[in-house]
């Protein structure tokens, strides 16, 4: 008996019966739970861990007894995770950073996925490609990144390129922490210049808090506000992604349903005075999701699968990252934050 087709990240959100579903999805939560573990004892990144170890259990894959929970789990329980990060956002916590500061980050989100798609249609790469990347450098690292693939047509996204753009802009992203607040250091900025450009440049969230707070207080404060202006983003641009490929929706533009939710849980949010314990409560359960559905892709892919391609997806990734980075200087000296 052959095994059952896994679902894929873009693909339907149908639910198999639960106990189809149990194995793979007891796998995937086992591998987040082990990676939040070894992230928490040993400072590296969850999602990395999380990524690597799930390659480890590839073998598991095609399994009858967990193939179509881990289909669920990159497929379903991704879409849900993002979905809830709306709750994370506040409009107030970003209007702290003034018009031209919001004004700029916009400005350089639109300028890196422009570069994004042109770096990747020069490197022999898809338009969906440059999206992928470009979209995932200039919001969120690896969460934008599940989000935009799970948003483009099953067709046009391979898993072995979600799964290295993830594991790039997460490395690219430890590798800013470190580096970036002794570059704003030896250029003279002052705590408020080096918070907003942490926010506005590296990837993920966790390493922009990191990175923030290494400075001081009032750095970490800012570099959060502007991180979370890049979060509130994400929606535009998965619209944008709708526009580019419309012409799969039959000419309409039509937002998948977890791009809904994650509008709706953000106005919800701004409008509803909400209970503290319950917006913690959703925070971990969305990150813990997003750690389970990269666990499920890390089995469902293998490791020489994803350096098939060669260098230049990590050349395409580290330039966009570079590009953001200049930019993002540039505008500082400008605005005189």
């Amino acid at each position: 008996m052959s095994a059952p087709e896994p679902v894929k990240p873009g693909g339907s959100a149908f639910l198999p019966p639960i106990s189809r579903l149990k194995g793979g999805v007891v796998l995937s939560a086992t591998i987040a739970l082990a990676a939040s573990f070894l992230s928490e004892h040993y400072g590296a990144p969850a999602m990395l861990f999380a990524l690597l170890i799930g390659m480890a259990f590839n073998f598991m894959a095609d399994n009858p007894s967990t193939g179509p929970g881990i289909g669920f789990c990159s497929g379903t329980v991704l879409r849900i995770g993002v979905a809830l990060l709306g709750l994370q956002l506040t409009f107030a916590d970003i209007s702290q950073l003034g018009f031209g500061a919001i004004l700029g980050v916009i400005v350089m989100l639109s300028l890196t996925l422009a570069v994004g798609i042109g770096l990747s249609r020069l490197m022999g790469r898809s338009l969906a490609f440059g999206l992928l990347t470009g979209g995932s450098v200039a919001i969120c690292g690896a969460s934008a990144a599940l989000a935009i693939a799970a948003a483009l047509p099953k067709r046009l996204v391979r898993e072995q390129d979600v799964l290295f753009t993830v594991i790039g802009v997460t490395a690219l992203s430890t590798l800013a922490m470190v580096l970036y607040p002794i570059l704003f250091a030896a250029l003279g900025l002052s705590e408020l210049e080096s918070g907003y450009l942490i926010g506005a440049t590296i990837h993920d969230v966790a390493q922009v808090v990191g990175a923030g707070y290494s400075i001081g207080e009032e750095a970490g404060e800012i570099a959060t506000f502007t991180k979370l202006l890049r979060v509130s983003m994400l929606p535009l641009v998965l619209i944008f992604v709708g526009l580019c490929f419309r012409s799969d929706s039959g000419g309409a533009v039509r937002l998948p349903g977890f791009v809904i939710a994650f509008i709706l849980l953000m106005v919800l949010r701004n409008l509803v005075l909400l209970p503290e314990w319950l917006l913690t409560g959703v925070s971990g359960t969305s990150r813990f999701m997003l750690l389970t559905a990269i666990a499920a892709l890390g089995v469902r892919t293998a490791l020489a699968r994803i350096f098939a391609a060669g260098p230049r997806n990590l050349i395409l990734i580290g330039l966009e990252t570079l590009a953001l980075l200049g930019m993002a200087l540039c505008l500082a000296a400008v605005l005189r934050i």
